[in-house]
């Protein structure tokens, strides 16, 4: 008898079954966030033994799959470089290659962040003939939903080209383009991004319900053709699988698919980047886009929103960076995508990697005080650059909540506010109605917020 063919024979069922797999984004080309602790988690048969090699130091970690079919390992990152390979064996062996080792970000909302040089960017043609950077690399997650959270999605890696980047978010590349040409280090970007889709659709069900006033938005939402709007569907496909994926940060841009339920979207966006960061386990940086100026169905809802979003901004992880000067009231979709990802990209240098020293946003509403005759608006810069738009873009009211133009003094980092028939002013707004753009700047030429006194809201008893 052939003993070594009847061993082999005898292996073959057990090889057969043998089924470790990776989550679709450990994968070929890759990048790993750089010097940190990355976990690493797939599934295979259980107490299979399983073994992660990496080049670029050959140590060895070893682990076995649970009784639930699931195994974790935590490996060692070094500082940026690459390519490295990572050797995965269990009954079976995965090699990856082409791994960078750098700064990893997820970008994620709605149409405008998913808005590629194919959908019709500024200089779309002569900006993906010069979109050759192989240390990008590109992931888009597919569209997808489900009603519990899931396990692995639907995507691929891909080397940034000219042919990769064609398809992929504008914000997502010119945002790594940016970050790579100013501190020379591989980014990886992951695009999971859904048109027209509602913020409750990204956020997890429990987060929603257990708010009584997020609920109740929810629950109003319309079903609409393009998208799904029921809460946390998108979540539970599109985000939950890549939740413990070391990464930088995040980049958010939307908003639009929630001027219905405005006035409270600055819950909504605090509930949502809670709820994300909890689900990371880290405090991770979020960085986000205030929707442009256009012409809503609705009076004012679109600048309820934006002003909402600034209200948003209210710890040292979360920055805001404004469009109102290169949105495009006539186009809910803005072309000029390059400024908003650069934008978005001087906010990661300053705040996290020190490698940009200018302003990052325009002038921001610090605080304001009423007395008889006047509201003193005070900002956090004393280049204040008022044109005479902006001139005419400021009003004020008493109790009756009757908003009458105000008359505008300038002087350092204050704006007092006036009005002869107005005797004892308690509220004032700014570029308040959908269509108002860019007025108000710094020396840097970015733009203030829209925005309406915060006693406003509880006037209103909103």
């Amino acid at each position: 008898m052939n003993f070594k063919y009847l061993f082999t024979s005898l292996l073959l069922p057990f090889y057969g079954f043998a089924n470790l797999t990776l989550p679709a984004f450990f994968s070929s080309s890759m990048v790993l966030q750089q010097n940190s602790t990355v976990k690493i988690w797939g599934s295979g048969k259980t107490s299979e033994p399983i073994s992660i090699t990496t080049s670029w130091n050959q140590k060895k970690y070893t682990s076995k799959v649970d009784v639930y079919g699931k195994w974790t390992m935590e490996i060692e990152t070094p500082i940026y470089g690459g390519p490295y390979e990572i050797k995965i064996s269990g009954y079976n062996e995965i090699v990856l290659k082409d791994i960078l080792i750098g700064e990893v970000w997820v970008v994620s909302g709605q149409s405008n962040m998913e808005w590629s040089a194919a959908s019709g960017i500024e200089n779309a043609e002569a900006e993906v003939q010069k979109a050759n950077f192989p240390e990008l690399r590109l992931f888009t997650v597919n569209h997808s939903t489900a009603n519990s959270p899931q396990n692995n999605l639907s995507g691929d890696w891909k080397i940034c080209t000219p042919e990769s980047m064609r398809n992929f978010s504008a914000i997502g590349y010119y945002f790594a383009k940016h970050i790579y040409e100013s501190i020379q280090v591989p980014v990886g970007i992951i695009n999971t991004s859904w048109g027209g889709t509602p913020a409750e659709a990204w956020t997890p069900e429990e987060s929603i319900k257990a708010d009584a006033v997020l609920l109740k938005d929810a629950l109003s939402l319309k079903e609409v053709p393009w998208g799904p709007v029921k809460t946390a569907v998108i979540y539970n496909a599109m985000v939950a699988p890549l939740a413990g994926l070391k990464i930088k940060g995040f980049l958010w841009y939307q908003g639009e698919s929630n001027v219905s339920n405005a006035a409270h979207y600055d819950k909504l966006l605090n509930t949502l980047i809670n709820s994300w960061r909890k689900a990371w386990g880290e405090e991770l940086p979020f960085y986000y886009v205030q929707i442009a100026p256009y012409k809503y169905g609705n009076p004012e809802e679109g600048v309820v929103l934006r002003n909402a979003q600034r209200m948003a901004e209210n710890t040292s992880t979360t920055a805001m960076v404004t469009i109102s000067d290169i949105g495009n009231i006539d186009d809910i979709h803005p072309r000029n995508k390059k400024d908003v990802g650069i934008r978005l990209g001087n906010a990661a240098l300053k705040n996290l990697y020190s490698a940009y020293k200018g302003e990052i946003s325009g002038p921001k509403l610090l605080l304001y005080e009423s007395k008889k005759g006047q509201i003193t608006l005070f900002f956090d810069t004393q280049e204040l650059k008022c044109d005479k738009n902006c001139m005419n873009n400021f009003e004020i009211a008493d109790t009756s909540g009757e908003f009458r133009k105000a008359s505008v003094r300038i002087k350092s980092n204050t704006i007092v506010l006036t009005n002869s028939k107005i005797s004892y002013p308690v509220f004032a707004r700014f570029e308040w109605n959908n269509t108002a753009e860019a007025s108000l700047k710094n020396n840097q030429g970015l733009p203030a917020s829209a925005f309406i006194t915060d006693n406003w809201w509880q006037f209103k008893n909103y």
